[in-house]
């Protein structure tokens, strides 16, 4: 497979699951844009096909100026990945609004506005890939955390409503529904556990480890083959799909 001559853009691509991607498209030859709202972070890793683009996706003049300063500057996006999001647990009863915006701005607001964005130079040309990184907790929900599982039910719910719109056309939309995946949000998430719970950090960090039937957190190496596999010769009929990469979570 070589993806030499396509321009992929990847949202949250300075750490864990958007960087893994970005270097597994770039290692295939793609010149790829990755965003994110920490500069610095980017720029570590703006060499090799990767190019660093200061970008808010919940704010949609940064995603909008973002987007077109990467046309501009590399030609249309063919891969687009809307992986930036965030993950916190919280009892919906103790749910203010704030929280729920900023979780939906996110998250939702954020892939939208990515896709939207992208497509308007990716409908010029004849190939494209959406890949959508939602979540297990997307398929299934996620006890304790009914906010975040909302907000990945409406992500997979976005790319199945594209596939159809586009069923017909050279371009396909797919959604990545990880579990529990080694990145610095399951470390995040293992402090506020324990914060909250009082339990120390192995027993906060085995309450995510052991979701994985495995019994081991994911790689993002593995999200990232899952990525290159929906960018594949003959991969034009996998379209509106949730592929997990879950450790046999069913």
């Amino acid at each position: 497979m070589t993806l030499t001559g396509k321009h992929a853009l990847v949202t949250g691509g300075g750490t864990g699951i958007g960087l893994a991607i970005a270097r597994a498209l770039a290692d295939q030859g793609a010149q790829v844009t990755i965003t994110g709202r920490r500069l610095n972070v980017l720029e570590e890793h703006a060499n090799n096909g990767l190019h660093a683009i200061q970008m808010d996706v919940a704010d949609e003049a940064s995603v909008v100026e973002g987007v077109a300063a990467a046309v501009a500057a590399r030609g249309p996006i063919q891969i687009c990945v809307p992986n930036a999001g965030i993950a916190e647990g919280r009892a919906l009863h103790n749910t203010d609004m704030a929280f729920w915006r900023h979780m939906m701005g996110i998250n939702v607001d954020g892939c939208y506005l990515t896709i939207r964005e992208c497509l308007k130079s990716m409908v010029t040309t004849d190939w494209g890939r959406v890949i959508a990184v939602s979540s297990i907790a997307g398929l299934r929900g996620l006890k304790g955390a009914p906010c975040y599982s909302t907000s990945k039910h409406a992500v997979i719910g976005m790319i199945k409503a594209l596939s159809a719109d586009f069923a017909t056309k050279p371009y396909t939309f797919n959604a990545l529904c990880p579990a529990y995946v080694d990145t610095d949000i399951v470390t995040d998430n293992t402090q506020k556990i324990m914060e909250r719970t009082g339990m120390s950090e192995a027993e906060a960090r085995k309450l995510m480890v052991g979701v994985n039937p495995h019994g081991r957190l994911i790689t993002p190496e593995e999200v990232a083959e899952a990525a290159l596999f929906l960018c594949a010769p003959n991969s034009g009929s996998v379209n509106g799909q949730t592929i997990q990469i879950s450790g046999g979570e069913m």
